[in-house]
């Protein structure tokens, strides 16, 4: 992809990202595209087969275009009976972790004391720059003693906001500061037994403002394309949950389009 086509890439990309073309909407015709984008058609429709396969895009008929609503089919089983809970009481408690005993009775079952540890409210952020290479930390981790690469993230602290959170500690461990950053989904990473919401951001572009602040946090920092990512995980090299949704969520959005593996 050219210069140009880039350029044409990033701006209907950010149309998107920033809501100007919002779910539902329909783009511009393709002669209006390529004269407001000063454009050639077949360069044009090169750009829109990309976001296309990357379902940035939706194709309506010969050479009509427009956002994916995001609507789900799936339809929930409705409400079904919930486990009762009937006091909790604590184990351990300290600054970074809390460890509690749950009195619980799922429907059908004698009740009994269930082991819960909650943790803090995380905020994981992956940026990708316009070489298709997202930001990242290599790092030991002494737990699984293991080396191996991981998204900048960390704790939102109290009071403060996960997007605010997100961008403090992807600057304070990379030294660079990202253009913008959407939020793309929360999830918890051991649901049966940990309470600790993690929120996963995704931006495009970054500016390098000066060294990590984070000594004890920051790793190696590097650029590391994204064809490379499905390789790393074979090769187990990619390190916690965090890092594997945000990844995993950027190469399906890609669709048809996601890098592949290097060999």
């Amino acid at each position: 992809m050219g210069p140009k086509s880039a350029r044409v890439y990033d701006t209907i990309q950010g149309w998107i990202l920033s809501g100007r073309l919002a779910p539902g909407a329909k783009l511009p015709s393709e002669r209006k595209l390529s004269e407001d984008l000063e454009i050639g058609r077949t360069a044009l429709r090169q750009v829109l087969a990309r976001l296309v396969a990357e379902k940035a895009i939706e194709v309506h008929g010969r050479s009509s275009y427009r956002v994916p609503t995001g609507e789900v089919a799936t339809v929930s089983p409705g409400e079904l009976e919930p486990w009762k809970i009937h006091g909790e009481r604590t184990v351990y408690d300290n600054r970074w972790v809390k460890l509690t005993l749950v009195d619980v009775e799922p429907p059908g079952v004698a009740r009994f004391e269930h082991h819960v540890v909650h943790l803090h409210h995380v905020a994981i952020t992956a940026v990708i720059d316009d070489q298709d290479r997202v930001l990242m930390l290599w790092r030991y981790r002494f737990v699984p003693d293991q080396w191996g690469w991981e998204l900048p993230g960390g704790i939102v602290d109290d009071g403060e906001e996960p997007h605010a959170a997100a961008l403090r500690e992807f600057e304070e461990e990379t030294g660079w500061r990202p253009d913008s950053l959407e939020h793309v989904v929360t999830y918890q990473p051991m649901v049966g037994m940990v309470d600790s919401p993690s929120d996963i951001y995704v931006g495009k572009g970054a500016q390098h403002i000066g060294d990590p602040t984070d000594i004890e946090e920051a790793g190696h920092v590097a650029w590391v394309p994204l064809s490379d990512i499905p390789g790393l995980m074979a090769r187990g090299e990619l390190m916690g949950s965090g890092t594997l949704v945000g990844l995993l969520h950027i190469l399906a959005s890609r669709g048809a389009g996601s890098p592949k593996a290097s060999a």
